[in-house]
């Protein structure tokens, strides 16, 4: 089932992110180059690190192990401590 939840606001729509043609591996809002996306890797884990709306903090994360698909999400003031918190929490899930 695919679900599509729309905009409560009149007069909006959707956007999407975008290549940023000038920085690798980043993406932002299509008409707000400040709110930026990136996507990192290894073999192990995803981290998908979103800026607030005005590109500075607070920085969210979701960090997804790739083999189990547990998951788990942190925010903070810069992306580095935002992606550390997502990392320990991840990592405590997966613990026996």
């Amino acid at each position: 089932m695919l679900l599509w939840l729309r905009s409560r606001v009149p007069g909006s729509r959707w956007t999407s992110f975008v290549a940023d043609p000038d920085r690798r591996r980043i993406l932002h809002e299509d008409g707000n180059e400040s709110h930026r996306l990136r996507v990192e890797h290894d073999r192990a884990r995803l981290y998908i690190e979103l800026s607030g709306e005005d590109g500075t903090g607070p920085w969210t994360v979701l960090a997804v192990d790739r083999l189990s698909r547990l998951y788990a999400v942190a925010q903070a003031e810069t992306k580095t401590a935002a992606t550390q918190a997502a990392a320990a929490a991840l990592t405590e899930l997966l613990e026996p």
